[in-house]
């Protein structure tokens, strides 16, 4: 009976979440609010996740999320320091292609999606068979280095997570 009521209780509470923080207003009416849509989302779309991964270790998400949060930070000043203090013809950008060891899509998607976030890099594609991503790089002295640093810092991360 939960498991209809609840197909995925962890969207649930972070959609929950997300709603009182985009209400800004940590009231009971929000909260039951962002509850009731937290539901019903999950209710609603459920029959579009017929084979939904499951996380295989949910103690390592922290470990990731408080990893990505520094090297946002750290890509930030990094990026700051490029456009204010280099010449654009100086900058070494480059197109970097990825080889993956994620097999899930969906941290194959978290992968992209991080890289994407992370100021400096850009997810571009991924390979039709899925096992290679296209990134590309504002300023890429060494690619070799670049790919060990995403496979490194994130891609091994996401195994534990999701593989």
């Amino acid at each position: 009976m939960t498991k209809r009521l609840l197909p995925h209780p962890l969207l649930t509470l972070l959609i929950a979440l997300v709603w009182l923080l985009l209400a800004n207003d940590l009231s009971i009416g929000h909260l039951v609010l962002g509850l009731i849509i937290g539901v019903l989302v999950p209710l609603v779309t459920s029959v579009y996740w017929p084979d939904r991964r499951r996380v295989r270790n949910p103690a390592a998400i922290l470990g990731y999320l408080l990893v990505v949060a520094w090297d946002i930070v750290v890509s930030n000043v990094q990026v700051a320091y490029l456009v204010l203090f280099r010449r654009g013809d100086t900058l070494r950008s480059r197109f970097v292609t990825v080889p993956l060891d994620l097999r899930t899509p969906e941290a194959v998607a978290m992968l992209a999606g991080t890289i994407t976030m992370t100021p400096g890099t850009v997810s571009a594609d991924t390979s039709a068979d899925g096992r290679a991503l296209l990134v590309h790089c504002l300023e890429a002295d060494d690619p070799d280095a670049v790919i060990a640093q995403i496979k490194d810092r994130y891609e091994r991360r996401l195994k534990e997570i999701f593989e």
